[in-house]
């Protein structure tokens, strides 16, 4: 495992990170043994959200005592100050801690988030308080909307961007990527395996490997899993042309019919969660079914609203079927519900 300077932020990482949605389906000592196990096969970097339940507490049990030996990122959803402010006091007391490394505001997706976050009295105002207090070491953002990331980039107001990077969504190694170099921004990817499409992680990591600048957060739920991905740091990476093949059939073969995130379906008049509920099987898959029920709930029971309109189909840059997605989704959530799944 490499450590490297992460952009201009003062930190030094590893040259693969943690993602900390998949611990939450653990229970604590199973979550705590892969953490472990990720630090000790040379994992500095731990992401986590105070939105993802107790991925953040199970982080700061399997590190207490050991904070100067990594690096901790996690982010808010509010985006109000005094919300931001609350959720991160949280974040401190759950990983045991009394700084975080990176601090991100989670999801900033739409203008009217980053209007609300940046004015008076939003998230932001918040944050750069608690900076200047030593509760926070570097500010970060993350996105699923290209455009808007970029615009969030040149901001100048952040250390480090968290974006969607894998080689179906690799629309980020352009002008983000270049942008927040630039800036001596560090970069963190999210979706290494684009939500879990990617099921075979040597391909996926030799893609990802050709750009070292950007930080992979894969998420574990095994020690096994750790020990296939850290395996493939072991070695060069060469990328031959019948990988560059097999990255074309997994684009072929996913088509039309992967949601990207971009929020250009967003908002639905009738008040779906149409993004979120459009990721609910990856998130079954990922979680199990009986957590991602609980954790889906508020936006699987909003497919119910959707009148087949077709304004989400209209402004869909990929002509998704979303409601014949969301329907088939609900389906599998019902089934999920009565513990058919």
């Amino acid at each position: 495992m490499r450590y490297v300077p992460f952009g201009k932020t003062g930190l030094t990482v590893s040259e693969l990170g943690f993602g900390g949605i998949p611990i939450i389906r653990l229970d604590t000592s199973q979550a705590v043994d892969v953490l472990r196990r990720a630090y000790e096969q040379g994992i500095t970097l731990y992401d986590s959200a105070n939105a993802y339940r107790d991925s953040e507490e199970k982080i700061g049990l399997a590190f207490e005592g050991m904070r100067d030996k990594v690096v901790l990122a996690t982010k808010t959803i509010r985006r109000d100050a005094d919300g931001a402010m609350e959720q991160l006091e949280n974040s401190l007391r759950m990983m045991k801690t009394d700084y975080i490394d990176i601090y991100q505001l989670h999801q900033i997706a739409q203008e009217k988030d980053w209007e609300y976050v940046a004015g008076l009295g939003g998230a932001l105002e918040a944050v750069v308080k608690a900076r200047e207090q030593g509760k926070v070491k570097c500010i970060g953002v993350t996105s699923h909307n290209l455009a808007m990331a970029i615009k969030l980039v040149k901001s100048g107001l952040f250390n480090t961007v968290q974006f969607p990077f894998n080689f179906i969504e690799d629309a980020a190694k352009d002008e983000l990527h270049i942008e927040a170099r630039k800036r001596g921004m560090g970069i963190l990817v999210m979706k290494p395996f684009a939500g879990g499409m990617i099921d075979n992680a040597d391909i996926a990591f030799k893609f990802l490997r050709q750009h070292p600048n950007a930080i992979p957060l894969p998420g574990f739920d095994s020690v096994e899993r750790v020990d296939e991905v850290v395996s493939l740091y072991e070695r060069p990476n060469r990328v031959t042309q019948k990988d560059r093949q097999l990255m074309e059939k997994y684009r072929l073969e996913l088509g039309k019919q992967f949601c990207r995130r971009c929020e250009y379906c967003q908002p639905c008049p009738n008040g779906v969660m149409i993004t979120t509920a459009m990721g609910y099987k990856i998130i079954a898959s990922r979680m199990s079914p009986y957590v991602a029920v609980e954790f889906s709930k508020v936006p699987m029971e909003s497919v119910l609203l959707c009148t087949n309109c077709r304004e989400c189909i209209d402004r869909c840059p990929y002509e998704l079927p979303i409601p014949d997605i969301l329907k088939a989704h609900y389906d599998l959530y019902e089934q999920h519900r009565a513990g058919r799944g």
